[in-house]
């Protein structure tokens, strides 16, 4: 009888094992970089200082075809990778409204971009929570707001600035007072190859000189990563933060990185594979290309419903800004709405630490009355619909306590009170609870949904679907019923 030979007694697997054994000990200390042991001021513990990652040129662009399939949805692989979370001890809100908000709409006029950042300054407090934003400054309109929104002499949200990478452009910026401004740099080869028709090498090359250009008239560059979830991290995107990073340490200048994720592939969940995880994206730039939690900053799109969350995971995971829109306006499917992060911020830190929130509500009622523009009525904390219900079992909860169904004090902390639309399902209680709402009663005052009056109304509203109706009533309908009530009663009195 033969015996059976073990996995760990075939030459093939010794020999395979020794193959990964060198290949690992290569990568270790290729060019005579050894790991060195060095104290992590972050974690507080001594870690292995990790291997340098050089440009890798190729001949073919690394589409991540597996992943990004084009006639298919993109996959969400895992690799079971997992970083540990870590907040840096401050976070913040940046603003990308005048910019990135301006793409997909009609453009603002100079009064409505000073009315906004005067209303952005209240919004972020006197600690600067919402601590810039940027303008374009192409045109003469857009340095005619800047010039204005400069004049208020705010110090939050700081002015930055976007422009074309010119020389010209970064001694304007420099002219007109602005310490920081966005400079494009695509990282994918989607853009590298296929925009730009350039090779990895040639498009780093254009980017530092590009970067040396802002420095060289002492302009801070924030480096703007295109594409970020769907670049080779490890063969473009690191080698060449670890370039911008020397430049800073030798310019004395700091360089900030943007990562930018344009067509909101990031995945929040532990354990996927890059180039779609944030907290792997996040966790690289700070170990593999030296980039403090101060000068990392996320930048995502809507593109698959999950803008904030990805915002959120990237402050839990190490960056310090997350750059928003008020509203979320942006281009696609919108950018991160700011209003979100001022929440998100809260719940994260347990206070608004100075952020003034019933300011959200101003500006929401700013963009429909004055602006023109009317938010998606089921749109979080600024929709027509965001406190409101039609369904009787929640006005019924409403009417006994309204902390049953209203996610927070919404008239405290966005100056709204929970509202309740008068339909077929809405019931007596829904009907108590609109006139108690729209009357605004005092408690003394207030109806209960066995009140006559209630009832009065109640039998008036079911008639009205009963005979075919299909539209909510509306405020006007109800308060011309409980004036016929009123004046009946009177009658009989």
């Amino acid at each position: 009888m033969t015996r059976a030979v073990s996995t760990l007694d075939d030459p093939k697997f010794r020999q395979y094992n020794l193959y990964i054994a060198l290949l690992y000990t290569s990568i270790i200390y290729s060019e005579g970089c050894a790991f060195m042991i060095e104290p992590n001021k972050h974690s507080n513990l001594l870690e292995q200082d990790p291997y340098k990652y050089k440009l890798q040129e190729v001949a073919e662009p690394n589409l991540y075809r597996d992943i990004f399939p084009y006639t298919e949805v993109p996959k969400i692989p895992f690799n079971h990778r997992l970083v540990p979370i870590g907040m840096p001890e401050k976070i913040w809100i940046t603003d990308t409204t005048f910019r990135d908000g301006q793409q997909s709409r009609a453009p603002y006029t100079v009064e409505q971009i000073v009315d906004l950042y005067k209303m952005l300054h209240r919004l972020g407090g006197p600690n600067g929570i919402i601590r810039q934003t940027e303008f374009f400054i192409y045109s003469k309109l857009d340095r005619e707001a800047v010039s204005k929104c400069m004049d208020l002499g705010y110090d939050f949200p700081e002015i930055t600035s976007w422009i074309r990478a010119t020389k010209e452009d970064f001694q304007l910026v420099k002219d007109m007072g602005i310490k920081e401004t966005g400079i494009l740099v695509s990282c994918s080869d989607y853009h590298i190859f296929k925009k730009l028709g350039k090779t990895r090498k040639q498009a780093m090359d254009s980017y530092l000189s590009v970067v040396a250009q802002a420095l060289e008239v002492g302009v801070q560059p924030r480096c703007h990563l295109e594409d970020i979830t769907r670049a080779d991290y490890y063969s473009f995107v690191v080698p060449f933060v670890n370039q911008l990073m020397a430049m800073s340490k030798e310019s004395g200048i700091p360089i900030k990185i943007r990562a930018c994720d344009t067509m909101g592939y990031g995945i929040p969940f532990s354990g996927v594979a890059l180039p779609r995880s944030v907290p792997g994206l996040i966790y690289g730039f700070q170990h593999y290309a030296d980039v403090p939690s101060e000068l990392l900053e996320w930048h995502g799109h809507n593109d698959f419903n999950k803008a904030v969350i990805n915002a959120t995971v990237a402050w839990l995971y190490g960056c310090s800004a997350i750059n928003c829109s008020l509203l979320g306006i942006g281009e696609r499917t919108g950018n991160i709405p700011l209003e979100s992060m001022v929440f998100e911020y809260a719940s994260l830190r347990g206070a608004f630490d100075g952020m003034d929130p019933t300011v959200i509500t101003e500006i929401a009622e700013y963009y429909d009355k004055k602006i023109g523009y009317h938010v998606p009525p089921m749109t979080p904390f600024v929709g027509k619909n965001f406190n409101l219900t039609r369904a009787g079992i929640h006005a019924d909860g409403l009417l006994k306590d309204e902390e049953i169904y209203n996610i927070f004090d919404t008239k405290l902390l966005l100056n709204r009170t929970p509202v309740v639309a008068v339909s077929k399902t809405s019931g007596s209680a829904g009907i108590a609870y609109w006139i108690n709402s729209y009357y605004d009663l005092p408690d003394e005052k207030k109806v209960s949904k066995n009140n006559p009056l209630v009832k009065y109304v109640k039998e008036w509203v079911d008639k009205e679907y009963s005979n075919g109706r299909t539209t909510n009533i509306s405020d006007k309908e109800l308060a011309s019923v409980i004036e016929e009530y009123n004046l009946s009663f009177e009658k009989k009195a």
